[in-house]
């Protein structure tokens, strides 16, 4: 049977540099939970550390955590990464973190960059340079996402920086997106009129919450059997009754 499932695709944790330190998984959960949210993807910038966490405080509640990413291409787009297990975007970490450009995080300029539990207990700091870019053309970065199993979504096309729109002027052909983000700074109608022409592309909307507040902020509603990668994979092709639109 078919149901519909709110889902809030792109959160930061206190991994992510710019993100506030009250964004702990356990905080998020909480948060989610009490905005009736169904599914979250934990996404932070060019790491996975806080993923496990995030699943673990959320296994006493009925919240589905998609374990993700948002990479940033050698090109400075980011791109989101999604999969249903923390197996595949380990992987993904590793090959990031090989390919992550050199240099170690100034906190006092970026941030600190926390690895905690379920319990919000600081387990560790990460000193890489998060907050940079990898070495991985978006091509590369697409292709590697897919050969894992997972979903890629085009972060915030919207934003004047750091989209795929705004660091090469268009989305090329051969850029096999799953989906493209639309940002809560604009809605719908405005985005239907700007970017007309990419209508062959599923949309979705989400928070991209560096704040507590803001979680919620914009979910996406997919129609869908259960809150699986692979039945949101059919619901952003429309298949089979599964469907996705904004909310």
């Amino acid at each position: 049977m078919l149901k519909k499932f709110r889902a809030d695709l792109h959160i930061h944790t206190c991994l992510s540099p710019c993100a506030d330190l009250e964004m702990t998984p356990y905080a998020i959960i909480r948060n989610a939970f009490e905005k009736e949210i169904d599914i979250i993807a934990i996404t932070d910038h060019n790491s996975a550390e806080n993923i496990v966490a995030a699943k673990k405080a959320a296994e006493k509640t009925e919240i589905t955590v998609f374990a993700g990413m948002e990479i940033t291409s050698s090109e400075e787009a980011h791109i989101i990464a999604l999969f249903s297990d923390v197996q595949s975007v380990i992987k993904l970490q590793d090959i990031v973190y090989e390919n992550l450009l050199p240099g170690i995080n100034d906190e006092k300029l970026f941030g600190e960059q926390i690895v905690v539990n379920e319990k919000d207990e600081v387990l560790d700091f990460n000193k890489r340079l998060l907050i940079g870019a990898t070495t991985l053309s978006a091509h590369e970065v697409l292709q590697i996402i897919h050969s894992l199993g997972g979903l890629a979504i085009a972060s915030h096309i919207d934003r004047e920086a750091f989209s795929i729109v705004s660091q090469l002027g268009f989305i090329p052909d051969d850029l096999r997106f799953d989906a493209l983000e639309i940002s809560p700074n604009t809605e719908k109608a405005a985005a239907e009129l700007q970017f007309d022409m990419y209508r062959q592309f599923t949309w979705v909307t989400s928070s991209d919450a560096h704040d507590i507040r803001d979680i919620g902020k914009r979910t996406t509603g997919f129609t869908m059997k259960q809150p699986t990668i692979e039945e949101m994979r059919q619901a952003l092709k429309n298949t089979d009754g599964r469907k996705s639109e904004w909310e």
